[in-house]
């Protein structure tokens, strides 16, 4: 048996390494009973030209799964554990028996603590306890000389901003202050990203009439939007978003802000949504996600931050039948749970991100048909089809594999 599974591994092709490097990523997230398996997931991944992924949980099997593959995690704490993990024993025992076996085979990045905690439903149970959660885990991790490798964080909500618009009048809630700014003294020791959950779609959704459908999609032939405070101009909402979290930071913490990256954890458009759910269509999904991926690839900054490139994760690598809420919740997949695409996207990313570099390498867009392309699997850009369709032809090939094997073996 162990040369079996010698063989096999031999067998089964890697995915890019050097993906790690590029500057976007994708959630996967898993609240549904029809999803494929890992591996099947594993292969869109691949296909798509996408090395990060964030997962919500720390499911030993499925972080398991990305071993050896390249592939970078983000990955989860869930809410229900912060107490547990709040205290140095608990939280040096959930890195000992969940996070430490998995390295270094898979490559964890980042742990997130929590997940939108100080603005979530349980909010007044759980808000106390995010920071010593996050405290506690750095520490466990320090003691087993992993903190250089693994950093700690938490993703927020834009609900923790008491105004967002325009950007430089952004500023935190008030009464979350007291939290905050010592996530941010936490931030700026320990060298974590503020990670934020981004949606121009709830923008849009919430006042159709007063934003721009196009601005809130990020098309590029939108004419931006100014604010009239810093005198900086955006071309689309994402970005304004994320600077208007940088002033907030800078409002509140000032010293923190010299040394703090904001990334954006989650963003999305979903394909469907209730009667009542404006501009929730296959189209705008497209466009949107597809502009994400053209801005991203980019390798440029915001406006306020323009010597950092962006860092994405697009939400959601499937929709998941599962999730609680309007409709919209469970549509904001690329891909359905068969693995087909739920939409083509209107952007390719360029087979340039996948790149050999060092992580935290930038992303160089590829030139010609603007990220568009003409099916051919050697075109130079990522296909959402052909990630489909190698999805289908992992299964034949694995089967094909382990009837190779299995015969070598009985020889």
């Amino acid at each position: 048996m162990p040369l079996l599974l010698l063989l096999l591994m031999l067998l089964i092709p890697a995915a890019h390494e050097a993906t790690s490097s590029a500057l976007l990523g994708i959630n996967y997230g898993r609240v549904g009973n029809n999803l494929p398996p890992t591996t099947s997931a594993l292969q869109l991944l691949a296909g798509l030209g996408l090395g990060r992924v964030r997962l919500y949980d720390a499911d030993p099997s499925t972080i398991r799964a990305f071993a050896n593959t390249g592939v970078e995690l983000i990955v989860g704490v869930p809410d229900e554990c912060l107490a547990a993990v709040s205290t140095p024993s608990g939280a040096t025992s959930w890195v000992r028996s969940v996070i430490q076996p998995a390295l270094p085979a898979t490559k964890i990045a980042i742990l997130t603590v929590g997940n939108e905690v100080l603005t979530g439903y349980n909010s007044s149970a759980l808000s106390s306890s995010l920071l010593p959660a996050m405290q506690c885990i750095h520490d466990a991790l320090a003691q087993l000389g992993l903190d250089k490798q693994v950093s700690v964080t938490t993703a927020h909500n834009l609900g923790v901003l008491a105004t967002s618009y325009p950007p430089s009048s952004a500023y935190f809630r008030k009464d979350l202050l007291p939290i905050l700014c010592p996530i941010l003294d936490f931030h700026a020791r320990t060298g974590s990203p503020f990670l934020v959950n981004a949606y121009p779609y709830f923008a849009y959704a919430g006042d159709s009439t007063g934003v721009e459908l196009e601005y809130a999609l990020l098309e590029p032939g939108h004419g931006g939007v100014p604010d009239p405070g810093s005198g900086l101009h955006y071309p689309n909402m994402l970005v304004a978003q994320v600077d208007a979290v940088y002033h907030a930071i800078a409002a509140a913490n000032r010293a923190a802000a010299r040394t703090v990256e904001v990334r954006v954890s989650e963003t999305g458009w979903p394909s469907a949504g209730d009667a009542n759910e404006t501009g929730a269509t296959p189209q705008n999904a497209a466009r949107y996600n597809g502009n994400v991926m053209r801005l991203v690839s980019e390798g440029k900054g915001t406006p306020l931050r323009p010597e950092g490139a962006l860092r994405v994760y697009l939400f959601a690598l499937f929709n998941e039948n599962m999730k609680p809420g309007p409709s919209s919740e469970r549509n904001y997949g690329l891909f359905k749970p068969d693995g087909t695409p739920v939409y083509e996207l209107s952007y390719r990313l360029p087979k340039e991100n996948a790149t050999s570099g060092t992580s935290g390498g930038s992303i160089t867009g590829a030139g010609g048909n603007n990220g568009h392309s003409d099916g051919s699997q050697d075109s130079g850009y990522y296909s959402i089809s052909a990630s489909a369709n190698a999805n289908v032809g992992w299964w034949a090939w694995t089967v094909a594999a382990r009837v190779t094997v299995l015969t070598m073996m009985a020889l």
